[in-house]
């Protein structure tokens, strides 16, 4: 998280750039790094400068606010604070992401809180980043060849790190880049991790792709059912259901349902 919060400034009525800079001078932590007239200006500056945080109006000649975020380049996003005389446009501008959204004129307390936020924000980012590296670099440790399979999965929580043996997974579910662990006796694990890229270091005879997101340790598996729509059901040992998909099907029946 930075020590100081870079911000742009994106308006085209120069008044209301000099009344918002003005606010952001009485954040000691806050250093405004330049000021745009228009959408495409913003575009520019934010390339330039790659700030934490862009204040940017909504009506703007050009490109107005919400065109200067589809013009940014995905890994060239700051976080973006929406400020407009109106209000009509708040669900939109959350749907892209914003992380605030002012109404004019903007009162100082109301943008202490999105500099709060921000903050908050950045915090978060950079501790999950951290979290992974530790993770990736945990599970290096404890197995440094890569054409071995994982024995043993670190998991950190909070001041302490757990050691969950692959033998005692039963499933690994995905929602985006979280990986929700459950062992055959029902305790849930945590970690940011890709999938894909665990599978790799797993054991290919003892672990079995039910969906895009889901592998399933096939010793605990106890029950196959054939569902409505022509696919199956998983009950594993602990209880756990999880269903197969479509395209997984077929090599679920050529694996485990023929003698």
């Amino acid at each position: 998280m930075p020590s100081n919060l870079s911000v742009i400034i994106a308006d085209d009525e120069r008044p209301a750039r000099m009344f918002l800079s003005s606010l952001l001078k009485d954040f000691e932590d806050v250093t405004v790094l330049a000021e745009a007239s228009n959408g495409l200006e913003a575009v520019e500056l934010i390339e330039q400068h790659e700030p934490d945080l862009a204040l940017l109006d909504l009506q703007m000649p050009g490109l107005d606010g919400f065109g200067v975020v589809k013009a940014l380049k995905k890994n060239q996003k700051p976080l973006i604070a929406f400020v407009t005389a109106y209000d009509e446009y708040a669900v939109r501008a959350f749907e892209l992401n914003a992380i605030d959204y002012l109404l004019k004129p903007v009162l100082r307390s109301r943008l202490k809180e999105t500099i709060q936020r921000a903050y908050e924000f950045l915090a978060s980012t950079t501790i999950q980043k951290q979290e992974q590296e530790n993770l990736e670099q945990s599970l290096k440790d404890y197995d440094i060849s890569l054409q071995s399979p994982l024995e043993r999965i670190p998991i950190k929580n909070r001041d302490e790190i757990v050691i969950v043996p692959v033998g005692q997974i039963a499933s690994i579910i995905a929602d985006g880049e979280l990986l929700y662990i459950t062992t055959t006796t029902n305790e849930s694990h945590t970690i940011n991790y890709r999938l894909k890229n665990l599978e790799l270091r797993l054991d290919p005879n003892k672990f079995v792709r039910l969906g895009r997101g889901a592998l399933v340790n096939i010793n605990m598996i106890s029950k196959i059912n054939q569902v409505s729509d022509g696919t199956y059901m998983v009950t594993l040992t602990n209880n756990q259901q999880v269903k197969v998909s479509r395209i997984q099907s077929r090599p679920l029946r050529d694996r485990l349902l023929k003698l």
